[in-house]
C-alpha cells in the first residue's frame, strides 16, 4: 500500500495567500483615487476670530506684521493716548528693537499684530524668536 486507496497520485495543499485578488483591488482603487483627486478642490481656510477675549494690558510692546511684509514696532501706552511706531527695514533689525525695548520696560507685555493677509509662518516664527530672547509674555492681538 505505497499510494492512496484509489491508486492516484496524493494531492498536495499550497499553504501559500493568492495575492492577485488584493492587487486587483488595489490597481481598481488607485485608479479611482487618481481620478477623484484633482477633482477636489481645496476651499479657503477661514481664520478663527475671537468671541471673548480678555482686554488687553494698558502698557504694551506691540508689534505688527502687514501683509505686504513691513514690520512695525512701538509701545502702546493709554495715558499718553497714543503710540510712537517705528518701521523696521527686515526681522534681525525688528529682533534687536524688541530686545531693546523689553530690556527698557521688562514689565509690558509683547502683542504681536498681523494682517488677514500675512503667512501664518511668519507670525509663529516671530511668537518663537520672541520667546528666545527670553519675553515670557508673548500674546497675539485680536480684533
Amino acid at each position: 500500500m505505497a499510494g492512496s486507496l484509489r491508486g492516484g497520485r496524493t494531492r498536495k495543499f499550497k499553504s501559500e495567500i493568492n495575492v492577485v485578488p488584493y492587487i486587483d483591488v488595489m490597481l481598481v482603487l488607485l485608479v479611482i483615487f487618481m481620478v477623484v483627486a484633482p477633482l477636489t478642490t481645496p476651499g479657503t481656510v477661514n481664520l478663527p476670530t475671537a468671541e471673548k477675549s480678555a482686554e488687553p494690558p494698558t502698557e504694551y510692546i506691540q508689534v505688527s506684521l502687514r501683509a505686504d511684509a513691513t514690520l512695525e514696532i512701538g509701545i502702546k501706552q493709554s495715558k499718553q493716548g497714543g503710540a510712537k511706531t517705528e518701521t523696521m527695514p527686515d526681522r534681525p533689525a525688528l529682533l534687536k528693537k524688541l530686545r531693546a525695548l523689553h530690556d527698557a520696560n521688562p514689565k509690558y507685555a509683547v502683542l504681536i499684530a498681523a494682517d488677514k493677509e500675512s503667512r501664518y509662518d511668519d507670525v509663529m516664527q516671530l511668537v518663537s524668536e520672541a520667546k528666545k530672547a527670553g519675553i515670557e509674555r508673548v500674546g497675539l492681538a485680536t480684533r
